[in-house]
Parts: C-alpha cells; structure tokens; sequence
C-alpha cells in the first residue's frame, strides 16, 4: 500500500513540477504536466531524477517573476530600469562632463569653445543572498500544502524587502551639500516635549520644494518618500495632509507641491547633525531619527542582473534526508550623478 502511495505521490509531484515549467515558457499546463509524467521514466523514474534536471530552471524562472512585480506601487515603480545593459552584474555609464554654454542673441565672435569631457562610470550591482532553508522528504510527502512554493514565496519577499532598504539608503545623500540638501524640521515639540523631536510640518516639504527648484530640477518626476514619524506628525498636525492621505483612485497619497508621495517604514537614519548613518543603524530615541527622502525620477537608475537557484537533493543527505535551498539575486538603485536627490530629517529641540 505504501508503495502505491508513494507511486502516486511521485506522478502527482512530477505532473505538478511540468505544469509550473510550462507555465513559466508560457506553455500549455496540461502540455507540461503530460510531458513531464513521459520525462519521468526516462530520465530515472522518479521524482529525485526530475527536480535534478528541471527543479532548478522553474524556481529559478519564479522567483524572476515575482521580483519583476514586486516593486510596483513602491517608490521604485516607474524608475528609469536600466537592466539591459547589466554586463556580469556591472553597469558601466557614460558620467557627462556637463551641457554647453547658450548664447542668446550673441554679436560677438569667434565663439568660445568649450571642451565637454565624459568618463566611464561603473556600478556593481549589490548581491543579495538568502541563508539555505530546509525541507525534508517528510515535509514533501506529507503536508497538504505546496512547501516549495511557500519557501520560493518566502525567500523572495525577504529579498525584496532587503532591496527596498538598500535603495531607500542608497537615494538619501550623505550630507548636506548644495546639490544634495538635508533639511531639518521645524513644527513643534511632539508628546508634549518628552522626546524634543520637532514634528515635520508642510513648510519643511515647501523648504525642499525651493531647494530643488534653485537646482533647476524638473517639476514632474520629483518624488517623497515619508517615513513613519513624518507621516504621523502630518496626520496629527495638518487636517488637509489627513483628508487626502489616501487616494481611492490611485491608492496612493496625493502630491504635495509637486511631489509625488510615497511611503516607507525603514527610511535611512542620520544623526543631528545631519550625517547619513551605515544601512542597518538603527533609530536612538534623542540622537538618531529616521528621515524622508526626495530624489528626481530621471536622475536615478534601478538594474537587475542575474539570479540563481541553489537546491541540494534530500537524497545526498541520508543523515537528515533533506533538501537545501536558497537564491542569490543581483540589483542596484543608486543616484547617476550626487544630485537632486535630498533628506528631511527631525531636529531636536
């Protein structure tokens, strides 16, 4: 009886694996699950024999497209995608010396001349990897789930997750420059003073408004990404921040002064003195604080290069008699040049 069920078992998995392959190539799923019933035999008999030459191609293809989509709605939707020209997970960038000089209504000759020089610019792409996950035979045979799915699901969220806080750090400057501006807040003392953190007011967004504006940024493509503090200080503080705070059309928050308004919960973290702190520092209450970040839409870039599947068959394991697996993926979102790009941090009183 226990052969027959594990018979069973192997045809249901096999059938199973073939339908996800071919919904991968875009494929039939009924063409996939009868190809890969025929593939079985040939290729050993069982179900060990298919995931070694099939299982690796389709997780790989999954986890691709799940991390196509999983941006969209972010701050990094509609950014710039660069990932063409992702050469063995580097990009290499024409870094433009500069735009030459317009004359109006010139009577003065000969012309000036001004040599415009380019340099190559590199950016490596960040390599983000997950810690291997276990799973056993006995977890494949016996639960009522698809186990592989919800750890392929699982190992790509928290790659995401780790892009996301890699990028919104990576977008915020290091200081305050004249190209890169880090504003401080100026609203009142939240809690009553208790903390001496001065809230975000709709002035401190005006301030970065002017402060892109005397760079000649474009008006359309500026964006804001809100922290936490920022977001509650304008809800309790600005009653109209609060009535258009969701957006039921879009799902988004309505522009402020011409930004487009997003939402983040692991901003990058400065000190006050307005120095940008290593990703992964985390907030101190009185010394550090999370901040909000501006940048302009064309004056960044997000890549993504290669992603591997990693997978060690149960079958090499006669001690656990597990299976092993993991990913490594490549992205990057950086700034093209150190501009345009800008941080609201709180202040203390």
């Amino acid at each position: 009886m226990m052969k027959w069920m594990r018979m069973i078992m192997a045809f249901m998995v096999n059938a199973m694996i073939g339908a996800t392959a071919a919904s991968a190539l875009g494929a039939p799923l009924a063409l996939g699950a009868v190809g890969a019933l025929m593939a079985g035999p040939l290729v050993g008999g069982g179900v060990g024999a298919l995931n070694a030459s099939v299982l690796t191609e389709v997780w790989t293809g999954e986890l691709i497209k799940q991390l196509r989509s999983a941006d969209k709605g972010t701050f990094l939707d509609g950014i710039p995608d660069y990932s063409r020209y992702a050469d063995n997970d580097v990009i290499h960038m024409i870094n433009v010396g500069g735009d030459p000089k317009v004359l109006t209504n010139n009577t003065t000759y000969p012309l000036q001349i001004t040599a415009i020089t380019d340099t190559d610019a590199v950016f490596k792409l960040d390599k983000f990897q997950t810690e291997a996950t276990p799973i056993t035979d006995d977890e494949l045979y016996a639960l009522s789930y698809d186990k592989m799915a919800s750890v392929k699901e699982r190992h790509g969220l928290a790659i995401m997750e780790a892009k996301l806080k890699k990028a919104i750090h990576a977008l915020a400057p290091a200081s305050n420059t004249a190209t890169t501006p880090v504003i401080k807040t100026t609203g009142e003392v939240e809690d009553g003073g208790a903390t001496g953190r001065k809230r975000l007011t709709r002035h401190d967004i005006i301030e970065m408004k002017k402060r892109f504006d005397l760079m000649s940024v474009p008006t359309e493509g500026r964006r804001l990404v809100l922290c936490p503090e920022h977001i509650a200080d304008l809800l309790e503080m600005d009653q109209k921040f609060a009535e258009q705070y969701y957006n039921y059309a879009s799902g988004r928050i309505s522009m402020l002064y011409g930004f487009e308004v997003y939402e983040y919960v692991a901003g990058p973290v400065y000190n006050l003195t307005g120095a940008k702190q290593a990703l992964g520092t985390a907030p101190v209450v009185g010394s550090i604080y999370q901040a909000s970040v501006a940048f302009h839409t064309s004056r960044v870039f997000k890549a993504t290069g290669s992603t591997t599947f990693y997978y060690s068959e149960a079958k090499n394991d006669p001690q656990y008699q597990r299976s092993l697996v993991n990913y490594r993926h490549y992205f990057v979102v950086l700034p093209k040049k150190v501009e345009a790009i800008g941080a609201i941090i709180s202040d203390k009183k």
